[in-house]
């Protein structure tokens, strides 16, 4: 088949599993743990996919490690990955709830969010740590993980995870009462709203995660209006047995950037017994109620049009096939007919009419008019690694991990 091996060098390459690719579609992000799940990096690179040619984009300092890089979807690129403390110590060292988002150009590294974690503490600031960078399709704010510093501290099971985002409103810049705090370039909240003991068989959730900008320019509400900026992400909820049932919840945002700021029933910036809560007038919704696949780790996409959120769930035998809803609401509609089961996580062509993902331990196009399946890659003995599987802007690559004598390399094939 037509995949071409990109690195080449006795070492780990990692690909986030989306927005790895400059938006000229020559180069890819990434950095070099052993692993997706070991945090010890200590530089973001990126590899000309025609050249071969690698260039270090930031080395990190003082003990502290990077990983998890992104890519804005504008020329030139900016940047962003997780940044670790720096001078790490058994008290604050990397952790879900010690970590930062920072913004890289020119070999520098900026932060993107602010920390203050100690009261009065401060509206756009964040009180712990940010993961999974992801700027908006337009590129003028991101989307992350979040979990909190201060409610961990109070107890461990407060400390819950949560879906936040980054506005160009101003720059935060706390007043600076512990040597962990920092200023931030952007405004940065919670839009999601967790509990730790949700009710049985309610909307509540004790976990948002894996979340998605819906569509290029939002979606188009059922009454034909358009909702410009909205995120979804998947919840925790809790049957009425009491077993957890991840779902799909959206969240619509406003338009203003200064709406951001305004505090709806909760302190945005929470309080030393509570969490930070969304701004005034945001609300999660459920749209789905039947649960969704919890293996293969993958999150949620968006078609490019908004008018379908994708994921992956179980068919009545057990194989586990690409979904679609609204954002909003209704029958979930399955796409995939496939008899091996989705093994990976998964990105949208950019024109809306594909989706790449490994099944059968191959590299596969699937069709979204169709659900027709076309394998890209030869099936091996071992599947490709199942972290990314992710378009070029142009659409002609899918670039991808294997395994080749022991290194995770960097890979790309044909789109088809």
């Amino acid at each position: 088949m037509r995949e071409k091996q990109i690195t080449f060098a006795q070492r780990h390459h990692q690909l986030t599993n989306i927005n790895v690719w400059t938006a000229d579609s020559q180069w890819l992000a990434f950095d070099v743990r052993p692993s997706g799940a070991l945090f010890t990096s200590q530089t973001i690179e990126r590899v000309n996919v025609f050249t071969g040619a690698v260039e270090v984009l930031y080395q990190a300092k003082e003990g502290a490690h990077v990983g998890v890089v992104t890519v804005s979807p504008d020329m030139p690129p900016r940047y962003v990955c997780i940044h670790g403390p720096e001078h790490p110590d058994e008290i604050w060292h990397y952790d879900f709830h010690h970590r930062r988002g920072v913004i890289v150009q020119n070999g520098e590294a900026h932060n993107l969010d602010a920390c203050d974690i100690t009261p009065p503490f401060t509206p756009g600031a964040l009180r712990g740590g940010s993961h999974v960078h992801v700027f908006s399709p337009d590129g003028s704010r991101l989307s992350f993980t979040y979990n909190d510093h201060v409610m961990h501290e109070l107890e461990v099971s407060q400390d819950l995870r949560n879906v936040g985002i980054a506005v160009p409103l101003h720059a935060v810049t706390p007043q600076k009462q512990h040597p962990r705090e920092y200023d931030g370039s952007h405004f940065c909240l919670l839009v999601s709203r967790t509990t730790t003991q949700p009710e049985r068989g309610s909307d509540e959730i004790n976990r948002a995660y894996e979340e998605c900008w819906i569509g290029s320019q939002g979606y188009q509400k059922p009454d034909g209006s358009w909702q410009r900026w909205a995120i979804a992400f998947i919840g925790d909820t809790l049957t009425a047995q009491g077993d957890k049932q991840p779902d799909i919840f959206i969240v619509d945002l406003p338009e203003a950037l200064e709406d951001y700021a305004r505090a709806g029933d909760a302190p945005l910036e929470g309080s030393s017994k509570t969490l930070p809560a969304p701004p005034a007038g945001v609300n999660q919704r459920r749209v789905t109620f039947t649960g969704l696949a919890q293996q293969p780790r993958h999150w949620l996409r968006a078609s490019p049009d908004g008018s379908a959120i994708a994921f992956l769930k179980a068919d009545d035998q057990g194989v586990i096939q690409l979904w679609t809803v609204s954002p909003n609401g209704g029958a979930a509609q399955q796409i995939t007919q496939l008899t091996n089961s989705i093994q990976s996580a998964f990105s949208w062509q950019p024109e809306g009419k594909a989706i790449a993902f490994i099944s059968d331990n191959s590299v596969m196009r699937c069709d979204m008019a169709s659900g027709m399946c076309q394998r890209l890659t030869d099936r091996r003995d071992e599947a490709p690694s199942g972290d990314a599987v992710v378009y070029s802007p142009d659409g002609k690559q899918i670039a991808f991990m294997r395994e080749v004598n022991g290194w995770r390399q960097l890979f790309t094939v044909t789109a088809g």
